[in-house]
């Protein structure tokens, strides 16, 4: 047996409507579907980079906040790929969003940094010079 891969990550939101538009204006995700199930008062909104579908955002009348933060049990963060992290940063400042000044991974060298989508949720820019 062997896994293939990672299919997505899936993200309650707090307001559908903000983290939509964070993850779609701000990150620059594609929205490959959004669909609307009344059975569930919920949105699900399939999100996707360069074509690659990645992230499944939710909403949920009756979600409950995270335990505790940020060393909840379960997912920690997720990490994206990015050529410069620096320039991500000042464009994630320019957009109004907090996001902590560069870190060196102690190990590999690579610069990264923490910023948190509006759900509180923790996510990571991590820095890969040979992206094409």
């Amino acid at each position: 047996m062997k896994l293939k891969g990672i299919h997505h990550i899936a993200i309650i939101a707090e307001d559908y409507a903000v983290s939509k538009q964070f993850y779609t204006e701000i990150l620059g995700f594609e929205v490959m579907q959004e669909v609307y199930r009344a059975e569930r008062d919920s949105y699900k909104l399939d999100l996707a980079l360069d074509g690659l579908y990645q992230i499944e955002l939710f909403s949920f009348p009756d979600y409950r906040p995270r335990g505790s933060y940020p060393e909840a049990a379960g997912l920690r963060h997720l990490a994206f790929k990015v050529e410069d992290v620096a320039a991500w940063i000042t464009y994630l400042r320019s957009k109004g969003v907090e996001v902590q000044d560069v870190r060196v991974d102690e190990y590999t060298g690579k610069k990264f940094t923490f910023f948190n989508d509006p759900n509180g949720q923790p996510l990571e820019l991590y820095e890969h010079t040979d992206l094409k």
